[in-house]
C-alpha cells in the first residue's frame, strides 16, 4: 500500500488582477514607450524631437487641420520610465475598479473622452496668447495623465468613501478628499511656472471633462424636471382661470341630450 502527498495547488486569476481594457492600454503605452526608446537609442537626437512634435500635443499642430490626430496620440507617449510607471500604476489602481463596474467598452470610451478632451482644452488655453499677437510655445505635451485624472474624478464621484493608503505613510484617506486635494494642487500649480515640466493644465482638463461627462445626466434630468414643473404650474393656472370663468357664467340650455 502506498500513499502519496501532494501540496495544494494555488491558482492565480489574472482576470481579477488586471481587467482587459486596463491591460490593453498598458500594453499600448508600453509598446509606444519602447518605440520611443529605440528611436532615441539608434537614431539621431532630432528624430526624438520630430517624433514628439509629430505625435505629441503641440498647440498649433491640429489647428490648421494638420496633425489632427495629436489630441489622441499624445496620450500614449511618455517622457521617461518613471513617467510611464507612475501613470500605468495609477491607471491600474483606479481604472480597474471602474472597468469592473462599467465594462470594457464604456471604460475605454470614458478614458478617451477624458484624454482627448483634456488635450483640446490644453490647445485652446495655450493658443489664447495669439489673440494678443503672441505665438504659443512649441513644446509638445505627452502622457496619459489627463485621462487618468478623469479616472480619478470618476472614482471620487462613484466611490467617495473608499479609503486610499497614502504610501509610504501609514495613513488612509477617503477617495473624495484625496481627489479634491489632488485637484487643488493641480489648480495652484497652473497659476505660476513651477519648473517641474508637468502639464498641470492637462490634468485639470481631464478632471473637468470627466466631471462634465458624468454629471451631464443629472444636469439634464434637473433641467427636464424644472421644465416639467414650469409647464405644470402654467397649465394649473390656465385651468384655474378657465374654471373661474365657467363658474361666473350661467350654464346654457343644451341643444340635445345624449345617452
Amino acid at each position: 500500500m502506498s500513499s502519496s502527498f501532494s501540496a495544494p495547488r494555488i491558482g492565480f486569476d489574472w482576470r481579477g488582477f488586471i481587467t482587459p481594457a486596463v491591460k490593453l492600454l498598458i500594453l499600448i503605452c508600453t509598446g509606444v514607450f519602447l518605440m520611443q526608446e529605440l528611436i532615441a537609442l539608434f537614431l539621431p537626437p532630432y528624430a526624438t524631437s520630430w517624433f514628439n512634435h509629430w505625435f505629441g500635443l503641440v498647440p498649433l499642430g491640429p489647428i490648421p487641420g494638420l496633425r489632427i490626430w495629436q489630441p489622441l496620440t499624445y496620450i500614449f507617449l511618455h517622457g521617461g520610465l518613471w513617467h510611464l510607471l507612475i501613470n500605468m500604476l495609477m491607471l491600474w489602481m483606479f481604472g480597474r475598479e471602474l472597468e469592473l463596474v462599467w465594462g470594457k467598452k464604456r471604460f475605454l470610451n470614458y478614458f478617451f473622452i477624458c484624454g482627448v478632451g483634456a488635450g483640446i482644452i490644453t490647445i485652446l488655453v495655450k493658443v489664447t496668447p495669439m489673440l494678443w499677437g503672441m505665438r504659443p510655445l512649441d513644446v509638445p505635451t505627452i502622457g496619459a495623465s489627463g485621462a487618468i485624472f478623469g479616472i480619478l474624478i470618476a472614482n471620487a464621484i462613484l466611490f467617495p468613501d473608499r479609503r486610499i493608503w497614502l504610501f509610504p505613510l501609514p495613513l488612509t484617506i477617503p477617495m473624495r478628499p484625496f481627489v479634491a486635494v489632488m485637484g487643488a494642487i493641480e489648480f495652484f500649480s497652473t497659476l505660476g511656472e513651477t519648473g517641474d515640466r508637468v502639464s498641470h493644465l492637462c490634468h485639470l482638463g481631464g478632471m473637468l471633462i470627466g466631471w462634465i461627462y458624468l454629471r451631464r445626466g443629472s444636469f439634464l434630468y434637473r433641467v427636464r424636471n424644472e421644465m416639467a414643473d414650469w409647464r405644470y404650474e402654467r397649465n394649473k393656472k390656465k385651468f384655474q382661470v378657465y374654471m373661474k370663468k365657467q363658474k361666473d357664467e350661467p350654464p346654457s340650455r343644451p341643444d340635445q341630450w345624449v345617452n
